[in-house]
C-alpha cells in the first residue's frame, strides 16, 4: 500500500484534527498537496513542541522530504499566504523551495472580502457563519467564469481586462444595493501586479507534478480543509463551505485521475464539534458540552469562535463512507472522554418515513437521534502510544464504532502531538 497515494478527509464539520494526521503521514509521502478550500480552515500541528496553525501551507511544509503543493482548487489570499510563509520560515526551512502553486488557482479580492462581510451583516441574507474572508465570493466568480487567477497578475493587458469587468460589477453593487464607498480600480491591479511578480518563482504544473511522482512510483498525499459535512454538495446545505472537500474534489482540485487516490484515510473524532451555524443532532446542551469543550479546547483554529460539541454521529459518518470510499478511520481525541462514567454513539435517526427521501440533502433539522451507550473508563488515555495500553472500554468504544461502521480505525491518536498516536494498520 505504500506506494499508493492517499487522501486525509475529515468526516464531520471539520477541527477532526486532520493537519496533526497530515504531519504525521508526511514521512511516509513524497508530497502533499491542499486542492480545494482558501485560508477559512486552520490545521493545527505540534513541532519540535511548537504549535503551529496552518490555513494555506500543506501540513507537510515541516518536512524537508516532502514537496508541498498548492492544486487550482484552491482559493488563495496573497496576503494570508505571505504572511503564514513568514510566520512558518523560522520552523521549516527552504520553504520556498519546496512550495510549489498551481497558476490557475483563483486569487481572493478585496470585493470579495467586502462582499462577504456585507452579506453576513445584512438582513436580507440567510446568516451562514462563515469566516467573512472572501472564500465564498471568490468561488462565486470562479463558477461564473469572471475570477482573476494567478496566471492573470502576470500579464498587465490581461488583468486591466479582467478586473475592470469584474469591479465595474462589485461596485454597482456596493454603491448602488450596499450604499458603500466603490473600491479603487488601481490600487487592486497594482496589489496584484506586486503580488504576480512574487508568486511567479513558486508557480508549477501541479497536475503534471503529481503525474511525475507517480510515474516515478512515489507517493502524494492529499490534504482537504474542511470536513466532509461542509462539502457544497454533500454538507447541511447551505451551512457548508463553497467547495467540494470531499474526494470528489481531488481530481478537479489537484489535477489527478479520478482513480489515482489510492487509500482514503477519514479521520473523525471520538464524538463531533461544529463551528458556526446549521444543524448537529447529536449536540449535547448545558454543563457537560461545555465540559467537553473546555477538555477538548474546543475553540476555532482560525477564527476563535467556540466549537458545539455532540455525542458521535455514526449516521452521518456511515453515510460519508459510504459515499466517499473511506477505506478506514482514524479516531481522534479519544483521551478527551476519559473520566466519563457514560459515552453514546448515535445509530439511527427517528425521521418521518416520507421525508427519508431526502437523506441526500443532509436536511437534519427535524431528525431525532437514537443513541446507544457504552461504558466510560477512569483509565487515562492521553499520550498513550501503544495499543495494549488502551484501557478495555475505550477498546471497546473503539471496537463499537468499527462495527457500526463497517470500516477498521487505522489510527489512534491520544494527544496532539505525533508520539501521541497509535498506527494499528503498518501497511499506511
Amino acid at each position: 500500500m505504500k506506494a499508493k497515494n492517499l487522501a486525509v478527509l475529515g468526516l464531520q464539520w471539520g477541527d477532526e484534527g486532520k493537519g496533526k494526521i497530515v504531519n504525521f503521514l508526511s514521512d511516509r509521502a513524497d508530497a502533499a498537496c491542499r486542492y480545494q478550500g482558501g485560508h477559512n480552515a486552520g490545521h493545527t500541528l505540534i513541532v519540535d513542541g511548537k504549535k503551529l496553525v496552518l490555513h494555506l501551507l500543506p501540513s507537510s511544509i515541516c518536512h524537508e522530504n516532502a514537496s508541498s503543493l498548492i492544486g487550482r482548487g484552491v482559493v488563495v489570499s496573497c496576503d494570508a499566504l505571505f504572511a503564514e510563509i513568514d510566520e512558518i520560515e523560522s520552523y521549516a526551512k527552504g520553504i520556498m523551495d519546496r512550495l510549489k502553486i498551481s497558476p490557475a488557482c483563483t486569487l481572493i479580492q478585496p470585493y470579495h472580502i467586502l462582499l462577504d462581510q456585507l452579506k453576513e451583516k445584512s438582513n436580507s441574507f440567510t446568516t451562514i457563519g462563515t469566516t467573512l474572508r472572501g472564500i465564498g465570493p471568490a468561488y462565486e466568480d470562479k463558477v461564473g467564469r469572471k475570477a482573476i487567477r494567478i496566471v492573470d497578475t502576470l500579464s498587465e493587458p490581461k488583468l486591466d481586462q479582467k478586473l475592470e469587468e469584474t469591479l465595474s460589477y462589485y461596485n454597482f453593487l456596493f454603491k448602488e444595493y450596499f450604499g458603500v464607498k466603490e473600491l479603487e480600480f488601481s490600487e487592486i491591479k497594482d496589489k496584484n501586479l506586486e503580488y504576480g511578480n512574487k508568486l511567479l518563482p513558486l508557480l508549477s504544473d501541479i497536475s503534471n507534478e503529481i503525474f511525475t511522482i507517480n510515474q516515478a512510483k512515489k507517493r502524494v498525499l492529499f490534504e482537504g480543509a474542511q470536513g466532509a459535512l461542509l462539502d457544497v454538495d454533500q454538507g447541511t446545505y447551505p451551512f457548508v463551505t463553497s467547495s467540494n472537500c470531499s474526494p470528489a474534489g481531488i481530481a478537479s482540485g489537484a489535477g489527478c485521475g479520478p482513480l489515482d487516490v489510492g487509500y482514503i484515510l477519514g479521520v473523525v473524532k471520538a464524538y463531533v464539534t461544529r463551528v458556526g451555524e446549521g444543524p448537529m443532532p447529536t449536540e449535547i446542551e448545558g454543563n457537560l458540552g461545555e465540559e467537553i469543550a473546555k477538555k477538548g479546547g474546543e475553540v476555532g483554529a482560525t477564527t476563535g469562535r467556540p466549537r458545539r460539541c455532540g455525542w458521535f454521529d455514526a449516521v452521518s459518518v456511515k453515510r460519508i463512507i459510504q459515499s466517499n470510499s473511506v477505506a478506514a478511520l482514524c479516531l481522534t481525541k479519544i483521551d478527551v472522554l476519559d473520566g466519563f462514567e457514560s459515552i453514546k454513539i448515535c445509530t439511527d435517526y427517528k425521521q418521518e418515513e416520507s421525508k427519508k427521501v431526502f437523506a441526500e440533502c443532509m436536511e437534519l433539522d427535524d431528525v431525532n437521534p437514537n443513541f446507544i451507550e457504552c461504558e466510560g473508563w477512569s483509565e487515562p488515555t492521553a499520550g498513550i502510544n501503544d495499543y495494549d495500553l488502551i484501557p478495555e472500554n475505550a477498546k471497546k468504544f473503539i471496537n463499537k464504532i468499527e462495527e457500526i461502521c463497517g470500516i477498521p480505525v487505522d489510527i489512534i491518536s491520544t494527544g496532539p502531538d505525533d508520539a501521541s498516536t497509535i498506527l494499528m494498520n503498518k501497511e499506511i
